[in-house]
């Protein structure tokens, strides 16, 4: 083989070599991305990954189903665009952008991009900032309830949403079907009292 040729091959095997490993690298890359699982019908897919992402660490998986075990996100995204009038949504939409801002200006990423050590430090920080709602007496608020922004908005929202759904009020939370079955003739010794309602 003369030396010339030897060369070209040389060249040829490396730079097959490294083109190798960066489609190893980027389908690693694809690999890492969250994907959606659902198609939003009022939030853009990188609006959806960030709700997506956000119910994820404010209600993660644990010996009990998770926010997008029983679809959380998907009911927000429903909630903004059927039940919001359009100066709220735009409103909501704005927020979403300023809460990736902040992201990116401090880890240089948007929300859903960041690791899971870095989503729970940045909530704890938007926790510990955020105005909190105002006490309540019978699902009224006391006093003027000043703006708590979008994280305490959104945080009770995906709460709501999460004991709302069928799976976690039945198999979760205890559940007391009301009126309940009728027993017509029980010993006050096992009711313990009678009750005030």
């Amino acid at each position: 083989m003369k030396r010339r040729e030897a060369l070209k091959n040389t060249a040829i095997i490396g730079g097959t070599a490294a083109l190798f490993t960066s489609i190893l690298s980027l389908f690693q890359a694809c690999k890492a991305q969250p994907r959606l699982t659902w198609e939003p019908q009022f939030l853009s897919i990188e609006q959806a990954q960030l709700v997506s992402a956000l119910v994820d660490t404010i209600l993660p998986k644990t010996s009990t189903p998770g926010g997008l075990d029983v679809k959380v996100d998907i009911l927000i995204d429903l909630l903004y665009g059927n039940t919001y009038d359009e100066q709220a949504q735009q409103s909501i939409v704005t927020e979403m952008e300023k809460f990736n801002d902040k992201c990116m200006a401090k880890y240089g990423k948007v929300f859903y991009e960041l690791d899971a050590h870095q989503k729970k430090a940045f909530l704890q920080e938007e926790e510990a900032n955020s105005p909190k709602f105002n006490s309540g007496v019978w699902g009224y608020s006391v006093g003027e309830q000043k703006p708590v922004g979008f994280y305490r908005s959104f945080k009770s929202l995906a709460v709501w949403g999460y004991c709302s759904s069928e799976e976690i009020g039945i198999e979760v939370l205890k559940y007391d079907a009301i009126p309940g079955d009728y027993q017509g003739c029980v010993p006050l010794s096992e009711i313990g009292g009678v009750w005030s309602i």
